[in-house]
This record gives structure tokens, C-alpha cells and sequence, in this order.
């Protein structure tokens, strides 16, 4: 505790004032958070929020980043603070961040609180739609002082958005067991950014209304559901379907409607969720056609 002190106050003597503007936004928690000027040294806690940033123009700022920040291919070379839920706030606090992009749900509350007690802006994210996607690359922009490429870049994922909208929005409903985890079991509610691309493909989650945001569910439950197609994200090294193949009546294995999709892309909220909503998109409507 004492090094953090430490750390703490020779951070706040390198802060020296600016004749610039302040610039202020509104958190994903709805909190304000305002910068005396644009920030120069970002530290981003969430692989989603680094891709945010990047793609917002900000990425020349990022300074530190958490484990599995893995795009763009720039973003692997940013010294490491540590995992998402085990933040190493020494090493933040020598980076001297003017701003840290924390994940409202990802990240520790504690160490959150922590790095805020000791004089450093957060801006929690928590995209769980499109809309806060598109505002995050704005907001962002607006803190890292890159306004115009964050500007051109929602608005170019408000135009592909909206081009996949009309392309699917009209389409028959298929019901979905979306599978993120084998053993336990485990699955997305309604509240997570992938029941929203599976609504904007005409899929329904048959576990949307659970209270948890990823909670654990039995073999039984999703039998009892017995969906159209189960989705699992790509890049197991084992068969993620293996325990379904068994169940010879589910409309999902009678119909051939086990699909893979790169959870990469769809299950961070970032900008690249549009890439993974027309993947999704298109293997629905290879399901709908087995119907």
C-alpha cells in the first residue's frame, strides 16, 4: 500500500495544467468523467475497450493493456498490466495514465475503486447493444482528442449496421442455444451484445430471460428447450458438440443445425461485432433453411 502511495503521489506531481479546453463524456455507468485535456497515456483494462480505442484513433496512446488484447496486431506489443480481474495497479500507476478504460463488469470493483481513490480518471465500459458501441468510439474519440477518425468510424459501423438490419430483420425465428463454455455448461442471457445480434438475425436466445449475464445451465434445461440450432464459438480443440450428437431427437442434431461461429468477434463488444454478426447471420439462415 505504501509503494502505491508512493506511485500515486509522483503521478500526480508529473500532472502539470493546460491552457487546453477540458473534455467531458458519460460513461457506460453513467458516471462523468471529465479530462483537464486530451488524454495522452490511456491504460485499457478490457480487450474489447483496446479494439474500441484503436478503432476510435486512440491506439498511439495506449500505453498499457490487459491479457487477450490481441487486435489489432499493434495492440500485442503494449506492455501487459496484467488480467482483466487481476490488474497489477503498480505497474497502471508507473505507466502514469491520464485516463484508464476500465470494464464495468469484467474488471475487479475494487481495484476500479482503487485506481478512482488515487486521483485517476475511469471511464467504465459496458456496450450491451449497437448503439453503445457506436457512442463508445465517439466517446473515446472525444477523450483521446482523435474526434474526427472516431466520428468516421461510427459512422461507418452505424451504415454496415444498418445495411445488415434490412437484410435480416425480416426473417423467420429460429430459436438458439448459444454455448460459450463445455464443462460447466454455459451460456449468454438477453442483456449480453450477443442476444442483441442474434435479434437482429431473427434468432431468439432460449435463455435470454436468466438473471446472470453468463450463467451455467444443465443438459436438461437445453433439452427441455430443445432449439432450432445450438451456436458455439469456434476455436475448441476438442468436439464442442460432442454432448449433443448424443440426443438423436433434438431438432437441432435431426436437423444438422450445430454451428460455429468465431467468438472472437461476437462475443467482445467491439467494433469487429459486426464481422461476427453476419457470420452469425448467415449460418442462421443456413439453419432456417433446415427447418
Amino acid at each position: 500500500m505504501r509503494d502505491l502511495r508512493i506511485a500515486a503521489a509522483v503521478f500526480a506531481a508529473g500532472v502539470t495544467a493546460s491552457a487546453h479546453a477540458t473534455v467531458s463524456v458519460v460513461d457506460d455507468t453513467g458516471r462523468t468523467v471529465t479530462l483537464a485535456q486530451p488524454a495522452r497515456h490511456i491504460v485499457s483494462l478490457a480487450p474489447h475497450a483496446t479494439e474500441l480505442l484503436f478503432a476510435a484513433g486512440a491506439g498511439k496512446h495506449v500505453v498499457g493493456v490487459v491479457e487477450f488484447s490481441d487486435f489489432p496486431a499493434e495492440a500485442r506489443r503494449i506492455p501487459s498490466v496484467g488480467s482483466g480481474v487481476a490488474l497489477d495497479l503498480e505497474r497502471i500507476l508507473a505507466l502514469k495514465p491520464d485516463l484508464v478504460v476500465g470494464w464495468n463488469s469484467g474488471n475487479a470493483a475494487g481495484q476500479l475503486e482503487k485506481l478512482a481513490s488515487l486521483g485517476i480518471n475511469v471511464f467504465k465500459t459496458e456496450p450491451h447493444d449497437y448503439a453503445t458501441i457506436a457512442s463508445s468510439l465517439e466517446r473515446l474519440g472525444r477523450l483521446a482528442g482523435t474526434d474526427a477518425e472516431a466520428d468516421r468510424a461510427a459512422q461507418a459501423f452505424r451504415s454496415r449496421l444498418q445495411q445488415l438490419r434490412q437484410n435480416y430483420s425480416q426473417r423467420p425465428t429460429v430459436t438458439v442455444f448459444y454455448q460459450i463454455w463445455r464443462s460447466p455448461l454455459m451460456t449468454l442471457n438477453g442483456e449480453h451484445m450477443v442476444s442483441a445480434a442474434l435479434r437482429l438475425c431473427g434468432g431468439r436466445n432460449v435463455f435470454a430471460d436468466l438473471p446472470q449475464t453468463a450463467p451455467t445451465v444443465t443438459t436438461e434445461a437445453v433439452l427441455k428447450a430443445d432449439p432450432d440450432a445450438i451456436v458455439a464459438s469456434s476455436g475448441a480443440k476438442d468436439d464442442a458438440f460432442a454432448e449433443w450428437r448424443r440426443f438423436s431427437k433434438m431438432k437441432a442434431v435431426v436437423r444438422g443445425n450445430l454451428l460455429t461461429v468465431d467468438g472472437g468477434l461476437l462475443n467482445r463488444s467491439g467494433p469487429r461485432v459486426l464481422e461476427g454478426t453476419e457470420q452469425l447471420c448467415r449460418e442462421l439462415d443456413v439453419a432456417r433453411g433446415r427447418k
